[in-house]
C-alpha cells in the first residue's frame, strides 16, 4: 500500500505512542520512514527504535520553534528529495490545563502553550513542507471527540483538536490542486504517555470500552492500519476528513441496555 514512499513521522515519543503504532504499519507495509523527536531526552529512545524500522532519517525539533521546523523539512528534503507523506502525532497542554472544571483553570498561557504545540505545529509542518511533497502526497495528524464534544478534563486541549480539525479543512481546500491530500484520525482513548496527564483517564478508557459499540477500547495498531490508509494511494479520493477509529463510540447518543 505505501510501498517505498517516504513518510515523515513528527512527535513520536516512546514505543507506546499512537505513533509507535503508526511506525509499525507502514513499516510493515514497505513504506521508508523518517522520525522527528521533541529534543535531546528522547535521543537514545530513537536510535534504537529507528533500527527496527530500518531508518536512516532522524531529527531533533522543537515544534515552538520556527527554524527548527523549517530544518527538520529541508534535512528531510536532502535526504530523500521528495516527501510522500507527513503523520503529525503531537499534543501537549499544561497538566494544570487538564485538571477540573475549565472556568477554573484555564489560563491564557496554557490555552496559548496548547494551541502553540498542538495545533499550529501541525501548520508550522505543512507550510515548510508543502513545496516539497510529492504529487499524490498525504498528510495526516490525530484527533479526538473531545474536540467536538465536552468531556471532563480535557478542557484547552479540546479547544486546541478543534482548531487542529479546522486546520485540515481549510489546508485541504487549497493543497488538493497540488496534489497533496490532508486528513486527521479521531482515535479513541490509547493509554500513552501524553493521555497519562489527563486527570481521571483510566476512568475514560475503562467507560469508552464498556460504552463502543464493539464493546473494547481500540489498539495503536488500529489506529496505525487507518493511517497507513490514508497515506496510501488507496484513499486517493478522499482529502479533509476526520476519521473516527474508536469502535464506534461517536455515532451513539446514549447508552443502550
Amino acid at each position: 500500500m505505501v510501498k517505498n514512499k517516504k513518510i515523515l513521522i513528527v512527535g513520536l515519543a516512546n514505543k507506546y505512542s499512537i505513533a509507535a503504532g503508526i511506525a509499525e504499519s507502514l513499516y510493515e507495509n514497505g513504506a521508508k520512514l523518517g522520525f522527528s523527536i521533541q529534543n535531546e531526552r528522547f535521543e537514545k529512545f530513537i536510535n534504537e527504535f529507528s533500527k527496527n524500522y530500518d531508518s536512516d532519517f532522524t531529527q531533533i525539533c522543537d515544534l515552538s520553534n520556527d527554524i527548527e521546523i523549517k530544518d527538520l523539512i529541508k534535512k528531510a528534503v536532502d535526504k530523500w528529495g521528495k516527501i510522500d507523506g507527513i503523520v503529525h502525532s503531537v499534543g501537549f497542554a499544561p497538566a494544570d490545563q487538564l485538571s477540573g472544571n475549565i472556568e477554573e483553570c484555564i489560563s491564557r498561557e496554557g490555552f496559548q502553550i496548547a494551541h502553540d504545540i498542538s495545533s499550529y505545529s501541525f501548520s508550522g509542518v505543512i507550510k515548510e513542507a508543502y513545496p516539497h511533497m510529492s504529487n499524490n502526497s498525504s498528510i495526516i495528524t490525530l484527533t479526538y471527540i473531545g474536540s467536538q464534544q465536552a468531556t471532563p478534563n480535557y478542557n484547552v486541549m479540546g479547544m486546541a483538536k478543534a482548531s487542529l480539525e479546522a486546520s485540515v479543512r481549510y489546508f485541504s481546500s487549497t493543497l488538493g490542486e497540488k496534489g497533496v491530500r490532508v486528513n486527521s484520525i479521531s482515535a479513541g482513548p490509547i493509554k500513552t504517555l501524553a493521555a497519562s496527564g489527563i486527570k481521571g483517564f483510566k476512568s475514560m478508557l475503562n467507560k469508552h470500552g464498556a460504552n463502543t459499540p464493539l464493546a473494547r477500547n481500540i489498539t495503536a495498531r488500529e489506529v496505525g492500519n487507518t493511517a497507513t490508509f490514508l497515506l496510501s494511494d488507496m484513499s486517493s479520493g478522499i482529502t479533509g476528513q476526520t476519521i473516527y477509529v474508536d469502535g464506534g463510540y461517536n455515532i451513539q447518543s446514549m447508552d443502550f441496555d
